[in-house]
């Protein structure tokens, strides 16, 4: 019987039946191991054989058990995916990746967009292995051209950190797979609502602390593909590493996705209002997202998702330094880096960061990025106007 996604994301995860009593838990409740123990031999060589090929089989309690197989199948039917493997945070699972993926004297093409982050794993830690990379513009450069022999990975975010630029990722992956390169997506704005995968992109990558979470109680990635050969490169990495999450931090995790969806709607649907308030306030120069219908990405957001969610970016007509009395008189959002939880949060994107993403355009502005959470919209309505009262009129 084939199932609508929202119904077997509930049910993923729902125990077993005890033969003994012919009762069950709802949900699986989270297995905690270090140590697992095998019936026989046999038993230890047939599991090896199959973890070997890239089987996510268990040996040992980094790879987890039960708690964690559900998860993983979560996250691959999220990401329409065929395998799955879990790391403590996103930024470990794009970690994972990259060690994964590229070697000493390989070259890798990294959007200008993406997370932070990246940009300190190239600093710290791809340059001291002798990983090359190089920062470009999919608005503006022409990908083709910058290919070298030794590229071997294309690694982009979409929609892309801070301004929510929405790329052209069919486009982007048909010039890679003509070159053979492994392109790899940061997914996380995306969840539920984007499939790089069926996009042309060979692995996607979920910051699972975000919206599969919902409540700001943990941190979780997750790296999914449907390539064989590209799962046994990321299972015997991660193995490698000795990356492994808590059974709590991924029974967690399971609970929140039984809401995702309706949470999901409930954040785009505030966004939404929130936006046409501020796209209409004389001190808001613009909205900095693909589902608003003016933003650039707007045609490619409406081919490639299916819905959206909280996060929005919003620029002022005042300097960054003129926006910062702004920021802490909010009341009902919290300062803070993070996102996808219940609540509202505001970010003060420092200018110097923005140098970075050639998409910017408004150098003389302030940036503030919110994520609007579950509150009432006509209450952080009300919260935004009475904290861009004490802004300049603009000139």
């Amino acid at each position: 019987m084939t199932q609508d996604r929202d119904t077997k994301l509930l049910h993923i995860g729902s125990a077993a039946f005890d033969p003994s009593t012919d009762c069950a838990p709802v949900n699986t409740p989270p297995v905690r191991t270090s140590t697992v123990r095998f019936k026989n031999l046999k038993a230890l060589d047939d599991v090896l054989a199959r973890r070997a090929s890239g089987e996510p089989t268990v040996t040992y309690g980094i790879a987890g058990l039960q708690t964690h197989r559900a998860l993983e199948e979560v996250f691959m039917t999220l990401e329409n995916g065929s395998y799955c493997v879990l790391s403590a945070s996103g930024l470990a699972s794009i970690h994972l990746v990259f060690m994964a993926i590229l070697k000493s004297g390989d070259h890798v093409l990294i959007s200008d967009n993406v997370y932070g982050p990246v940009r300190n794993l190239n600093e710290t830690l791809l340059k001291k292995l002798g990983i090359e990379a190089t920062f470009f513009s999919p608005a503006h450069d022409d990908l083709a051209s910058l290919l070298r022999p030794n590229t071997r990975m294309l690694y982009l975010e979409s929609p892309g950190s801070l301004l929510m630029e929405m790329l052209d990722l069919p486009a982007l992956t048909a010039t890679a797979k003509v070159h053979g390169i492994t392109v790899a997506v940061d997914n996380t704005w995306g969840t539920y609502l984007y499939e790089p995968l069926t996009l042309g992109a060979d692995i996607s990558i979920i910051a699972g602390t975000k919206y599969v979470s919902g409540h700001s109680d943990l941190l979780l990635g997750a790296v999914v593909t449907n390539s064989d050969s590209t799962a046994k490169q990321i299972h015997q990495m991660q193995y490698a590493l000795g990356n492994s999450v808590s059974a709590d931090d991924v029974w967690l995790a399971l609970r929140g996705v039984k809401t995702l969806s309706v949470r999901l709607q409930a954040h785009a649907r505030h966004a939404a209002e929130v936006s046409a308030y501020l796209a209409q306030h004389p001190k808001v120069s613009r909205i900095y997202d693909p589902a608003w219908p003016e933003d650039p990405g707007h045609s490619i957001w409406q081919r490639d998702c299916v819905g959206a969610n909280g996060l929005i970016s919003v620029s002022l007509k005042c300097s960054p330094e003129q926006a910062k009395p702004f920021v802490d008189r909010l009341q009902l959002f919290g300062i803070g880096f993070s996102w996808g939880g219940f609540e509202s949060l505001v970010q003060w994107v420092n200018p110097v960061v923005l140098k970075n993403h050639r998409y910017w355009t408004e150098d003389d502005r302030a940036l503030i990025r919110l994520h609007i959470g579950l509150e009432q919209p006509a209450d952080l309505i009300a919260d935004l106007g009475q904290a861009l009262s004490i802004l300049p009129d603009p000139v």
